[in-house]
């Protein structure tokens, strides 16, 4: 297009008050006004920097997450499984415990076959341990829902309430997460001890 000064006199009123108007703008896409200002790119700096810090933080935050679910799943993997085998266990004892208690006139094969019996569960119950599967003896204890059963409640002067007075199974853990539960008896306040 022509430069703007050159409009002749007579030309069309509307050309000239554009052709004055463009006199009177600065030049718009001058080098000052298309360079960025050192303001503006310490922003853009900060700003880039800022994501890439936000980036990392996420992408360490998703490695530890998907580590920690493998792991879970290598550690609970066996689940079922291991429910199962305490099955086993827990039916060995109730065996064991089916047996009538040792006198010295009984006949030696008994004898001979309740201690078969004693060392393979013994036996059983190391190869449970070394694979993270634990029994937990509650007798004794405070009641705790997260780990007991109760089965039934039962007053007692010798036991303080809420304790566990006789486990009629005990709990059993893989790797500390609760297995199955310890179906227990717990203690509660005599009437006497309830009226005073």
């Amino acid at each position: 297009m022509s430069d703007p000064t050159n409009i002749p006199p007579d030309a069309d009123p509307a050309l000239q008050d554009d052709a004055r108007a463009h006199e009177a703008q600065p030049e718009a896409n001058g080098p000052a006004a298309s360079e960025p200002t050192i303001e503006q790119l310490t922003r853009e700096r900060d700003d880039m920097r800022d994501r890439w810090l936000r980036a990392e933080a996420e992408i360490q935050n998703v490695r530890a997450r998907a580590k920690r679910d493998v792991d879970d799943t290598r550690q609970y993997a066996v689940q079922k499984f291991a429910a199962d085998v305490v099955e086993a266990a827990e039916n060995l004892r109730r065996g064991l415990a089916s047996l009538p208690p040792p006198t010295p006139e009984e006949p030696e094969v008994v004898t001979k076959f309740r201690e078969g019996l004693e060392g393979v569960e013994r036996s059983f119950i190391g190869i449970l341990e070394r694979n993270g599967i634990k029994r937990v003896d509650p007798t004794g204890q405070p009641y705790d829902p997260h780990l007991h059963q109760a089965m039934a409640e039962q007053e007692s002067a010798e036991h303080p309430p809420g304790t566990v007075m006789q486990a009629w199974t005990q709990a059993w853990t893989l790797n500390g997460r609760l297995l199955k539960p310890a179906m227990v008896v717990v203690a509660k306040r005599t009437d006497q001890d309830a009226a005073a």
